[in-house]
């Protein structure tokens, strides 16, 4: 069994907030999807974030899936909004929902969606040698909801090709046909 898990918090509070995109993905691909007997299971947390570790330990076991069928969709401030990667074992510098799982699972070798929300302005730091600083802070700011035009465009483009990758990634990882 493959299981797609998608990361966020619960409740209408919390509901179009960045940290919450992993749920998004997953509502999304469900809609697409339509059909759920591939072999495959996409689901939400019912917990908040910092708990997911928990959640995604007793899914796998209940599932009788493993590691490395886990794939967990969720957001990364490391990579600009917009953008998004597939990989394995690797994640953003700081990430209290993936340190969670990891401590939980005793390993890093599970799948990630990682989807890029850090759409902040950013200065120039003279002090730093020119490097660019983020104006709002990232815990902060993972709780901020996504501006409406942010969310159209989740919706119109980041979402169907993050979906149509995660096609071509699924046939050839898993040997799945959707």
């Amino acid at each position: 069994m493959i299981l797609i898990v998608g990361l966020g918090n619960p409740g209408k509070k919390y509901q179009n907030n960045r940290h919450n995109v992993g749920h998004m993905f997953v509502d999304y691909s469900i809609k697409e999807l339509r059909i759920t007997d591939y072999g495959l299971k996409l689901i939400r947390t019912d917990c908040f974030m910092n708990n997911s570790g928990l959640f995604v330990s007793k899914l796998i076991r209940n599932q009788k899936s493993e590691i490395n069928n886990s794939i967990i969709a969720h957001d990364d401030l490391d990579i600009p909004f917009g953008k998004f990667h597939i990989q394995q074992g690797v994640g953003p510098k700081l990430h209290n929902g993936l340190e969670s799982i990891e401590q939980n699972l005793k390993s890093k070798d599970f799948w990630r969606i990682r989807i890029g929300v850090d759409n902040r302005p950013a200065r120039r730091s003279l002090d730093e040698g020119g490097t660019l600083e983020r104006w709002t802070d990232g815990i902060k700011y993972v709780l901020h909801d996504f501006l409406p035009e942010e969310k159209i465009q989740l919706e119109k483009e980041v979402f169907p090709k993050l979906y149509t990758q995660l096609q071509t990634f699924l046939k050839t990882q898993f040997f799945l046909s959707l």
